[in-house]
């Protein structure tokens, strides 16, 4: 279950963009500007206290509060950045699933942010902690029985930190830093800018790490211990790579949210993951525009490669090469030592309005997969979609899309169901792939809520499971529909 995180588009917006954009260095949007009292709000005394900070910023703040009667800008100063965000949102399906029905669900986000060098002088360090409080209930594990859940903020409810770590840059125009500490690969690894949108998890971190990693990789809403370089060696290329911890918490048996329940037991024992990925971006930082010039079509690619030093159980065989459907298995699973996947992600914009440059149409496709289906449930993932910002005239902020996910469950785990059928193991459909669509609508209500109404169809769920509700059935195909709330504080 992976984070398209408000304001970030998904995640799962300018959800993140206007928040952890803000606190967590990735460059997914941009992050709020600081509102300073002006030399009248001084004079009146608002910039100090007052009703400055609230009534009056309701409209000209990106935040709820505004400037928090001065302490914002006192903060921000004293090199202190501080953002407070909540997403909370209504999902149901009305066909399919196990059952029918809605839930709530809900994630407030906290974060802070240190700039060295304003703070004390110390050129081009950074130092962030944000912590996550998860509540209401999760659909997908209630009714859906996806792959693909519906939600990217659909967790185990908690109260944890997620990220803590200290970032420094190195050389003349940030052409190196460094990273070390608490990570969540999410944030910057494998991220589609236009995916953000949307509500499902797996815009956000996809389905292949998800389903493949020990206890779903470190993202949202868990993250590891570990190192991450970026260099820039020209102004459009862009490269990552990291070293971490190879599983989130020490014990990947079970529930992993359960096994780390608030973020902070740090595990050092297991293998290592490692992931590397090249991007391109253009216009770059160095493109020159010239008044006569029409807009350029922004574009970025991605090119990506993760390998994890972790055992792996066989998704098939047990440790004597028997099918773990027969009467005969030991019951251990057979072991691999290492596994590894490979992706690649295209953001283009395909137009924009020449009498309305903010209006604009965007493509994106990221797909993802794994040669070593042995050890694997999912083999291949994919997800294609296209934006449609500011589809009203007037409506500047409000962007529409749609979109599409597909998941392909590995033939060793599609051949252990077939094993079970032939040992007998009662109704036990044969696992293919699992395909849904989703459209949805930002709207700008203010600069600091957005309301998202949704809706997704999942075809063949879980990749074609039982339906625990009705023996001798698949799940049937699910309408899924609902809407999310953004609030930036």
């Amino acid at each position: 279950m992976r984070l398209p995180l408000p304001f970030r588009g998904r995640m799962p917006t300018v959800a993140l963009g206007l928040m952890l954009g803000l606190v967590t260095g990735a460059a997914i949007a941009a992050p709020p500007q600081l509102l300073a009292p002006t030399d009248e709000d001084l004079q009146s005394g608002r910039g100090s206290g007052g009703l400055f900070g609230f009534t009056d910023n309701l409209e000209r703040s990106g935040y709820l509060l505004g400037d928090m009667w001065g302490l914002r800008t006192r903060l921000a100063l004293a090199g202190i950045t501080f953002a407070l965000a909540e997403t909370s949102e209504v999902l149901g399906n009305v066909t399919g699933g196990a059952h029918h029905g809605f839930d709530y669900d809900g994630l407030t986000q906290m974060a802070v942010q240190l700039d060295t060098k304003r703070a004390f002088g110390w050129y081009g360090g950074t130092l962030n902690a944000s912590a996550l409080q998860i509540h209401g209930r999760n659909l997908s594990a209630d009714n859906l029985g996806s792959l693909q859940t519906s939600s990217g903020i659909e967790a185990d409810r908690a109260t944890r930190l997620w990220e803590l770590w200290y970032q420094q840059k190195f050389l003349d125009e940030d052409r190196l830093d460094v990273k070390f500490g608490q990570q969540s690969l999410d944030q910057e690894f494998m991220v589609s800018q236009n995916a953000l949108l949307f509500v499902n998890t797996m815009f956000g971190w996809p389905m292949v790490p998800s389903a493949d990693l020990p206890g779903g990789g470190p993202a949202y809403p868990l993250s590891a211990l570990g190192v991450r370089v970026r260099a820039r060696p020209t102004d459009s290329i862009t490269v990552l790579a990291g070293l971490f911890n190879g599983s989130p918490v020490a014990n990947p048996n079970g529930d992993p949210q359960v096994q780390n329940a608030s973020g902070t037991s740090f595990p050092t024992n297991g293998g290592g993951l490692a992931i590397a990925e090249l991007q391109y971006a253009y216009p770059s930082l160095g493109t020159m525009l010239y008044a006569d010039q029409p807009e350029p079509l922004s574009r970025t690619y991605r090119l990506g490669v993760w390998y994890d030093t972790e055992r792996f159980a066989d998704r098939r065989f047990d440790s004597i090469g028997l099918s773990q459907a027969n009467p005969g298995s030991s019951g251990i699973p057979g072991s691999h030592r290492g596994d590894y996947g490979i992706y690649g992600v295209v953001d283009q914009m395909l137009w924009v309005d020449p009498a309305e440059p903010d209006r604009s149409v965007a493509i994106f496709a990221r797909v993802m997969g794994t040669p070593e289906v042995d050890r694997n449930p999912v083999s291949f993932s994919a997800n294609l979609g296209v934006n449609f910002k500011e589809p009203f005239l007037g409506r500047d902020d409000d962007t529409f899309g749609l979109a599409m996910g597909y998941a392909k469950v590995s033939s060793a785990a599609a051949g252990l169901d077939r094993d079970t059928q032939t040992f007998g193991g009662g109704y036990t459909p044969v696992r293919s792939n699992e395909t849904f669509v989703e459209a949805t609508y930002q709207y700008a209500a203010a600069p600091w809520l957005q309301l998202q109404p949704d809706l997704q169809y999942v075809m063949n769920p879980g990749g074609g499971v039982a339906n625990p509700s009705a023996d001798g059935q698949r799940i049937k195909n699910e309408l899924v529909f609902g809407l999310r709330t953004n609030i930036l504080f």
